[in-house]
């Protein structure tokens, strides 16, 4: 199969049976890409997770359009984009339609209840595997301790932001006192 199609095909896969947003949308990305098409690895995908976090837009956006790019250059990119978003845009046209007397219908209120509590136990696990495939270090460990705390214990509008900023001036310092400690083995 074309490179193109099979991007495009299996961002829309993931964009049609993925339910609660960019999170969700993780654990899907991670077998698609890593483990069935092998596209990526491991430590790329936490890698466009970061950059995807960091970037303005959606996230699952953001990691289609990173993947595409990698395995496709511009058409992949778009390709992968275009997939991912079709689904939700057809099904926000559909809603819309008929919005007010959707979210009235008792069956619909509760599937979406349950549908809010699968999504955390995703985000979860992906949470859980992004964290085994950290690097086994005591700074990293100190950092996803203090973004624990901090994500569980601390009411914030930019805690997201800030933790992303306070990480990447951590990972910056460790990486300069590696290399001056290789500079000056004295």
């Amino acid at each position: 199969m074309n490179k193109y199609l099979s991007l495009f095909l299996s961002f829309l896969k993931i964009g049609a049976f993925t339910f609660g947003g960019g999170y969700a949308m993780i654990p899907l990305i991670h077998a698609e890409m890593v483990d069935k098409k092998k596209w990526i690895t491991d430590e790329e995908m936490i890698d466009m997770l970061a950059i995807a976090e960091m970037t303005p837009g959606v996230i699952a956006v953001n990691s289609a359009t990173y993947v595409g790019y990698k395995v496709g250059k511009f058409w992949g990119s778009f390709l992968a984009t275009l997939g991912v978003i079709l689904p939700s845009l057809f099904t926000i046209i559909i809603i819309a339609l008929f919005f007010e007397n959707f979210l009235a219908i008792k069956l619909v209120s509760d599937a979406f209840r349950g549908i809010r509590a699968g999504v955390t136990v995703l985000i979860f696990n992906t949470g859980f595997k992004m964290f085994k495939a950290m690097p086994k270090a005591a700074y990293a460990y100190l950092l996803f301790a203090v973004s624990l705390f901090f994500s569980l214990f601390v009411e914030f509008r930019y805690l997201s932001l800030c933790l992303i900023i306070f990480g990447a001036i951590v990972g910056i310092a460790i990486q300069i006192i590696k290399q001056q400690t290789r500079k000056d083995p004295e």
